[in-house]
């Protein structure tokens, strides 16, 4: 089983998650009662829908790690799982998502339309610390 099929599998379990295809058309999203939270576009790659103000908020520890990718002026986060962390990662990020999404305002502008996905080019770790 993939890291991408075992956080799947762990997600569809809470009880606020339910899951359907990703409206960008590409993998398995959950979504909440307001939104799509995450999609599943690989073995490894995750879009996460956090929201604009909880990537403010938490910008500087998203961009220290180097399993998140941000796009600029996206409400999404890449998430790339290449160890047991990530899925950890991935597991305390949605958690966020969806107390970001419960308390957002309806209306609320969310910056670029859709998710990461074809906007995000994500190396392997092992790729990038090689040189």
């Amino acid at each position: 089983m993939t890291l991408a099929q075992r956080a799947l599998e762990r997600l569809q379990a809470w009880p606020d998650l339910m899951a359907g295809p990703a409206s960008c058309g590409t993998g398995r999203a959950l979504r909440c009662v307001r939104d799509e939270i995450v999609h599943f576009h690989s073995t490894r790659d995750v879009d996460l829908h956090l929201t604009r103000r909880a990537i403010q908020r938490f910008h500087y520890d998203l961009a220290a790690s180097s399993a998140i990718h941000l796009v600029p002026g996206s409400c999404w986060v890449t998430v790339h799982l290449d160890c047991e962390a990530d899925i950890e990662l991935l597991m305390s990020l949605v958690s966020i998502a969806l107390k970001a999404h419960q308390t957002r305002p309806a209306g609320e502008e969310q910056g670029l339309a859709g998710c990461n996905f074809h906007r995000v080019t994500v190396l392997p770790r092992d790729a990038v610390a090689g040189g």
